[in-house]
């Protein structure tokens, strides 16, 4: 049975809303969205069991819309019983078993055009995110998105997304991960090495009815 880690996110209490500062994009009047400051939060855990000689952190996003038709469409909305899938927003392996937090803006701040580059950095190596898909058809925005990079629901979704901030204890010092590994890569390697794991959600919509309540 895999034990349980404390995960705390400093930025929203558990199950609350993100605030805007942590996302890739804010409400608009004018345009329904704009960029916003993208910041990556601060994320502490405890209770690791002994053995454990990595961490990893994987935020993902299981409510994004499986076809893309009606997203951010003049009048159509996404609807709430379309099925869904995930999207990784933050893919980091390899953290120090004696690391216990990542400092707040440590893995990302504001939005880079073609993204962060994957790879080694003080506190992990870096897996891309959803976005270097998102953008592959942009020719000012294309490239590898590492790092952090906060959500940007559709602005014309019927349901709130959830976004589970989830670290894993792991029994080896490396997955052994290199390049543009993504989220499922991320996942199938750490499968095996799980000694420990606890998440953190918060949830954010640019729907301005949703919003509102």
């Amino acid at each position: 049975m895999t034990a349980t880690l404390t995960v705390t996110i400093t930025g929203w209490a558990h199950g609350e809303p993100i605030p805007d500062k942590f996302a890739f994009c804010v409400p608009d009047e004018q345009n329904h969205l704009a960029m916003s400051d993208n910041i990556s939060p601060e994320i502490g855990w405890s209770g690791a069991p002994e053995g454990t000689k990595s961490f990893a952190i994987i935020c993902h996003d299981p409510d994004v819309p499986s076809k893309p038709d009606a997203v951010n469409k003049e009048g159509m909305t996404v609807p709430a019983d379309l099925p869904r899938v995930d999207f990784y927003h933050w893919v980091l392996v390899d953290i120090p078993a004696s690391m216990p937090r990542i400092a707040e803006g440590a893995d990302g701040s504001g939005i880079v055009a073609g993204g962060k580059a994957p790879g080694k950095t003080a506190h992990g190596v870096r897996g891309i995110n959803n976005y270097t898909e998102w953008f592959a058809g942009d020719e000012k925005m294309k490239g590898d998105y590492a790092g952090y990079d906060g959500p940007c629901p559709p602005w014309n979704d019927e349901i709130v997304h959830h976004y589970h901030f989830t670290v894993y204890a792991l029994d080896v010092e490396s997955l052994g991960l290199t390049g543009a590994f993504g989220g499922d890569q991320a996942m199938k390697a750490l499968a095996p090495h799980i000694l420990a794991k606890g998440s953190w959600v918060g949830t954010y919509t640019l729907n301005p009815a949703l919003r509102s309540k």
